[in-house]
């Protein structure tokens, strides 16, 4: 069976290096569980915004949070037009010359019309899985959320329409003439890796590290703590 992919049209489809691109659902919805920061680029009265919250994937469809005071949440309420973007950053790159100079990376841009949550119980199942996503069961160990909490909080969804990935990988490419130049070039790795955990210095006595956050762990990988935590909370996918 043919692995499925969003549509490609004139909004998705790269415009440039088409080697670079990928719009199969396995390679977008990876890229995007290996992430949890995000930018949202929407137009409110002709004038373009760009916002940066956490998020989080359950199928096709993109939740995000935020202040209930906030302009970008309060005008997605009419389903308004929408980009998602998120990047990892693997290097940088040294080549022989300013126009070879690159970085390495992997991004998805997503696209869709935003929609705010009103349903009471929509919003609660949310607000759980904002939690749960980056930490599998802990919203069962926390306090419940006041009156006021909820309503001070939003949360959007949007529908993934079209999207699509776009990888660079090559490391260092110079022009076959300069490699015999005696310029040094390289590749700097960037990863972005899980520090020892730092307690809370107002713990009760007795109180433990739960095991369930076992999956973040000094020298893992964030991207890979992150992709374990959505496999382990949305599993039925």
């Amino acid at each position: 069976m043919a692995p499925q992919s969003c549509p490609v049209d004139a909004t998705n489809q790269l415009k440039r290096r088409h080697d670079r691109g990928f719009y199969d659902h396995d390679t977008v919805h990876k890229l995007l569980d290996a992430a949890v920061l995000c930018h949202v680029s929407y137009v409110i009265d002709g004038a373009p915004y760009c916002t940066p919250t956490l998020f989080w994937r359950e199928g096709s469809t993109l939740y995000w949070h935020g202040s209930s005071a906030s302009r970008m949440l309060r005008n997605q309420s009419k389903g308004q037009a929408a980009c998602l973007t998120v990047t990892h950053l693997d290097s940088l790159v040294l080549a022989r010359s300013g126009f070879n100079h690159s970085a390495d990376y992997r991004s998805v841009m997503a696209f869709g019309h935003a929609r705010l949550l009103d349903d009471p119980a929509e919003k609660a199942a949310a607000l759980m899985a904002v939690v749960d996503r980056l930490y599998p069961g802990r919203s069962a160990m926390l306090r419940a959320s006041l009156a006021q909490e909820v309503k001070a909080t939003a949360v959007v969804a949007m529908e993934i329409e079209r999207a699509s990935a776009k990888i660079r990988a090559r490391g260092v490419v110079d022009e076959d003439e300069d490699y015999a130049l005696p310029i040094y070039a390289e590749r700097l790795p960037v990863r972005t890796v899980i520090g020892a955990p730092e307690p809370c210095p107002r713990l009760l006595t007795g109180v433990t590290r739960p095991a369930a956050l076992d999956g973040y762990r000094a020298g893992l990988l964030l991207e890979d703590a992150l992709c374990e935590a959505h496999a382990a909370s949305f599993s039925k996918e």
